[in-house]
């Protein structure tokens, strides 16, 4: 949950104002209900996520992916409570076979995505589209501080499956996401084409440990026959992973349904108190300074190969700014 103090609460017992009918794209939501022990968060992406993807041109269905893989890093990165960044990196042998978003708490996001166009088809979806191979998820505290990371095996499900693996086994928190990215075309003399997207992550969290209680994992080499580990599920999630369920993708990603709206619809009923939402914008952190200092990181001998028509160029991979040296800037000797 974040540190921003409570906004307001909205429900049919005594709610302070109703829920605001003014969307805000391209932040983050906080939201609780105390009723049900439930913390979450929703993401709305509008202008970011588009000024992320455009830079790079990439055919739809890589820019959907991409898009997941935004919504799902916000998600999980606006919960630091410090300065510091949360990666999501995925590398799998699917025709998408690298995906990274970067984001700098506390509102900073970069992104990237390497694929074999040879290798997409129609009607692939972000299963096929990943393959089989792994998704990082690693925290960065600082220089003086260690790293924190936690791996996922794809085996050809998509972010959402991820996502709800890594909980279930690294953080053993009843968790569920929703996410969804679309595109939305307009008319008028504005940008006809433009990327849209939502998310919400739901989490059990009970004061008394024991509510939040989940089966054993499978443990793989169990003899046939075995009797698997089981426990019922604590009433308060049931309804909470009820009513997410019911959430649909265009819900997340409408331009003209507020996040207050939507988290109203779903839990007006138990009484949803919202938080400050945390803003969210698209923006590099690459400068002629940090390459300068990372080709100086090279060997003598690779820089000079570097050394093209008299000069040495560098395209930042996020957000294909280049910067260009001569030999004696980039320390060719």
């Amino acid at each position: 949950m974040t540190s921003e103090s409570p906004d307001i609460k909205i429900s049919h017992g005594t709610p302070t104002r109703a829920p605001s009918a003014v969307p805000i794209d391209d932040a983050v939501l906080p939201f609780e209900v105390d009723a049900l022990d439930l913390r979450g968060r929703l993401t709305r992406l509008g202008p970011a996520l588009d000024d992320l993807l455009a830079k790079h041109d990439y055919p739809a269905p890589v820019g959907k992916l991409l898009g997941e893989a935004v919504v799902l890093t916000t998600l999980l990165g606006s919960s630091l409570k410090f300065d510091g960044r949360f990666i999501l990196q995925t590398q799998t042998d699917g025709p998408v076979s690298f995906l990274i978003v970067d984001f700098q708490a506390p509102d900073r996001l970069r992104a990237y995505a390497r694929f074999d166009a040879k290798r997409l088809k129609d009607g692939q979806d972000s299963g096929a589209l990943l393959g089989k191979g792994h998704l990082a998820m690693t925290i960065d505290q600082g220089a003086d501080m260690s790293r924190y990371q936690g791996l996922v095996a794809l085996e050809g499900g998509n972010l959402e499956d991820a996502a709800h693996e890594y909980f279930l086994r690294s953080e053993q928190i009843p968790t569920r996401v929703r996410i969804a990215v679309g595109e939305e075309w307009r008319g008028g003399d504005g940008p006809k084409h433009r990327w849209r997207a939502g998310g919400m992550l739901l989490q059990f969290l009970p004061k008394a440990p024991e509510r939040a209680r989940q089966a054993d994992l499978h443990p793989g080499d169990a003899p046939e026959g075995s009797v698997t580990h089981t426990i019922a599920e604590d009433d308060a999630w049931v309804e909470g992973q009820s009513l997410i369920s019911t959430v649909e993708d265009i819900e997340l990603i409408d331009p003209d349904l507020s996040g207050e709206r939507l988290l109203y619809r779903l839990f007006h009923e138990r009484g949803v108190r919202v938080f400050r939402p945390l803003p969210l914008h698209a923006q590099c952190s690459c400068s002629r300074e940090a390459v300068s200092a990372m080709l100086k990181s090279f060997a003598p001998k690779d820089r000079a190969e570097m050394v093209k028509d008299g000069k040495v160029v560098v395209t930042c991979e996020f957000c294909s700014s280049v910067y260009q040296f001569t030999p004696d800037e980039a320390g060719v000797e």
